[in-house]
């Protein structure tokens, strides 16, 4: 088992910038790769990027060099840092964790990005 959970959103003006954390505990030496997805409301979820175990990391398209994954494993945490952010950014951002074929979800939290 796998525990997640995410911190840092908030509401924050266009062109600003949030770190997203997420946190996770138990079994954690199990995972494999970490992801962060976002979703807004009556939109399926949609991957943001992911980082693997060794640190290698892929971001989607949408990113365009705004926003960087990190992992610091001493404090079992990842990291979602956005720059610039738009209108657009405005989700709930989520992170999950791959496990052998189980995917774990933390429980979200909220970006609002003012215009």
């Amino acid at each position: 088992q796998v525990q997640l959970v995410e911190s840092g959103g908030e509401l924050v003006q266009a062109g600003g910038s949030l770190r997203l954390s997420c946190a996770a505990s138990g079994n954690i030496g199990s995972i494999n790769v970490m992801d962060w997805y976002r979703q807004t409301p009556g939109k399926q979820r949609e991957w943001v990027g992911r980082i693997s175990k060794s640190g290698v990391t892929n971001y989607a398209d949408f990113t365009k060099g705004r926003f960087t994954i990190s992992q610091d494993n001493a404090k079992n945490t990842m990291y979602l840092q956005m720059n610039s952010l738009k209108p657009e950014d405005t989700a709930v951002y989520y992170c999950a964790a791959q496990v052998l074929l189980q995917r774990y979800w933390g429980q979200g939290t909220q970006v609002t990005v003012s215009s």
